[in-house]
């Protein structure tokens, strides 16, 4: 791997009307409401196309009573009101990061301030974990929101069945094909498709409320306690199918960056809240208004039984476009937490193009998105229908909600030191809740629960095999470092020195690059401009330019030059370059060669890491992208010199 790997991806640093101020960015409030209702809320707003009929006909059925209706409804609202309302949107949304949010980014704050603590440790590897689950998650909810979508037309015309899966292999493919074209045009389209969307689903559920005005006593959290005082275990099991209603949460969580907490808010509580509630009560009203016999036919799709006849084949192609959007959502999502994970150290360079010249953040990543396209079809294939997918679903989503609780536990007493009384109370309510989600979709594990499981091993896996093995390889290369300062006295005499610039890349600021004592070994010639550069990523996702550059001028044309960077900031070392006239003069790029060291690592049986874990490694430097791409030098002016080093 050629020095200076530490990571980046090609995600541009917001210009000045977008700067990142507080979780907030400059410009219209109600403009980026209206925005954020269209990328990010798609994900928690399909859910109603399967949620609610999941928790009825799922894999623990329950009765078609006023009991179990009322109690899964008001288990609905009271959910969506404690996870999404208040632990995400109220609570978590404070915790940025420079404005920008996650699991990764919460995860890069708590280091930073709690470097050298005890759980500083174990909260960066719950956060990786988290970070692992995601990847099950944006497999899944594309497969689960298009099936679900596309199962529509079944209630339209029952014959169309064995269309359905077909269908949905199309529309999925041609979904992971489109990513390389870019969500810039697509993505005029998302907001007001979702507005129609909500407005939609929310005027079915008020029509329905209106011939069932009852279902409003599911407001009272009596009728949930009900259920459980009833049907204990019945109504713990459900538990694992209302959490569908949620998921999401992470996402509105993570976007928080690109909208600001202010505006996402703003569309929450203002309008998306609102609309979903509306639909979920309708739907509960709908089957309390109608017979025992009809009810049980209704519960088999009761989001489009909603809707009279002649509307169903249109509402069946509205959700469809809805889907689309979520699904598009989820795997942007994908693409921006490998993005920052490669600039944390946690993945290994991966080839990473811009899609939009303007939109800060339209990235896409081809191995990730046909990684996701290979697992979405297997999936679909699989598991066959949208019903067999959520035993799947929910396991990913309450572990990443549990994880957040976590860390917010951690945020809270030892970052925002909140007095006893009131962390205590707050961390014991959602770990209670979380935890019980969590419990409850444990029991899906043999029917499809262990899919997200193994894909967040895996990933774990690779995660913090790749950042302990970053790790010892800079141990390693630091043991047997010579300052660069004695270097650049005692070469100066011993090479001839010819005219144009060299810049040798290093992973660390300590010692001499391998490429460059590799260059004076074997060519024993020396440029008149010697420049070592370390492009240095920080735990935060943009710098001010003040920040950017440190510099020492070492005598003898010798100089040492560390570009800092955050984590969603690009790698573009000549644009970098054309910034700086302090290292002897500007840089003319024509008339600079790039010298990158390549290691080759050789397994061995150093403490350090397990033999299968230093083979794995080594696998992924191999396969990780060019540094000559991932830092966008040019191609005719690098030099790669190679090595071997032992781990």
């Amino acid at each position: 791997m050629p020095d200076g790997s530490a990571g980046g991806g090609d995600v541009a640093a917001p210009g000045p009307a977008q700067k990142v101020q507080g979780g907030h960015r400059n410009g219209n409030g109600a403009k980026l409401a209206f925005g954020a209702i269209g990328i990010v809320f798609g994900d928690i707003g399909t859910s109603p196309l399967y949620a609610f009929r999941e928790t009825f006909v799922g894999p623990h059925p329950l009765a078609l009573d006023n009991l179990h209706i009322l109690g899964v409804v008001s288990l609905i609202f009271w959910s969506m009101t404690l996870v999404v309302s208040i632990q995400y949107v109220s609570i978590l949304m404070r915790a940025d990061n420079k404005g920008q949010g996650g699991s990764l980014a919460l995860v890069a704050l708590l280091s930073s301030r709690l470097s050298g603590a005890r759980y500083g440790g174990l909260a960066v590897l719950l956060g990786v974990f988290a970070t692992a689950l995601f990847y099950g998650d944006s497999m899944i909810t594309p497969a689960i929101s298009v099936l679900s979508a596309v199962e529509g037309l079944t209630v339209v015309e029952q014959s169309l069945g064995p269309l359905v899966i077909p269908i949905a292999l199309v529309l999925l493919v041609l979904l992971f094909v489109l990513q390389k074209r870019g969500t810039a045009k697509v993505g005029a389209m998302f907001a007001p498709v979702m507005i129609v969307y909500f407005v939609v689903i929310a005027v079915l559920g008020i029509t329905q409320i209106f011939e069932s005005p009852e279902v409003l006593r599911a407001l009272n959290p009596w009728y949930a306690i009900q259920f459980f005082i009833t049907d204990k275990m019945l109504a713990f099991l459900a538990l694992g199918s209302v959490v569908l209603a949620v998921t999401g949460s992470e996402a509105l969580y993570s976007d928080m960056g690109h909208f600001g907490r202010g505006p996402m808010r703003l569309s929450w509580f203002g309008f998306v809240m609102p609309c979903l509630l509306l639909n979920y009560f309708g739907q509960g009203a709908m089957v309390l208004g109608l017979d025992e016999a009809s009810a049980a036919e209704a519960i088999k799709n009761p989001f489009f039984m909603m809707a009279p006849d002649m509307l169903r084949l249109p509402l069946v192609i509205l959700a469809t476009f809805a889907t689309f959007i979520a699904s598009q959502a989820v795997i942007s999502g994908a693409f921006s937490i490998t993005h920052q994970a490669i600039q944390l150290g946690f993945i290994p360079r991966l080839s990473i193009r811009h899609t939009s010249e303007e939109a800060a953040g339209q990235i896409y990543i081809p191995s990730i998105n046909w990684a996701l396209m290979f697992a979405v079809i297997i999936l679909v294939l699989t598991f066959e229908n949208s019903s067999n997918l959520a035993s799947a679903y929910g396991i990913a989503v309450t572990g990443a909600m549990l994880i957040d609780t976590c860390l917010l536990a951690v945020l809270v007493t030892l970052v925002w030191r909140w007095t006893r009384w009131m962390a205590i109370p707050v961390v014991a309510i959602f770990f209670i809740v979380d935890g019980a989600y969590f419990a409850a979709n444990l029991t899906k594990v043999p029917d499809g629960g262990w899919f997200p499981l193994m894909v967040g091993g895996i990933a774990f896996t690779l995660l913090t095999t790749w950042a302990r093995g970053r790790k010892l390889m800079r141990e390693r290369m630091t043991e047997a470092a010579l300052p660069l300062d004695v270097f650049a006295k005692s070469a100066h005499g011993s090479a001839t020195r010819v005219p144009g610039t060299a810049i040798f890349m290093a992973s660390s600021n300590d010692g001499v690059p391998s490429a460059l004592l590799h260059n004076i070994k074997h060519n024993k010639v020396l440029h008149e401009r010697v420049v070592v550069l370390t492009m240095d990523p920080q735990e935060v996702p943009y710098l001010d330019e003040g920040e950017r550059l440190e510099f020492s001028d070492l005598g003898q044309g010798f100089y040492r030059l560390t570009i800092r960077y955050g984590f969603m900031e690009a790698t573009d070392v000549p644009a970098a370059l054309a910034k700086i006239d302090m290292c002897g003069g500007p840089f003319d790029i024509m008339k600079t060669s790039f010298f990158l060291s390549r290691q080759t690592l050789l397994a061995s049986e150093k403490p350090g890491m397990a033999l299968w874990r230093e083979k794995l490694f080594s696998w992924m430097m191999r396969n990780a992208a060019s540094a000559m791409e991932f830092f966008r030098l040019p191609t005719n002016r690098v030099v790669e010199l190679g090595s071997q080093l032992e781990i």
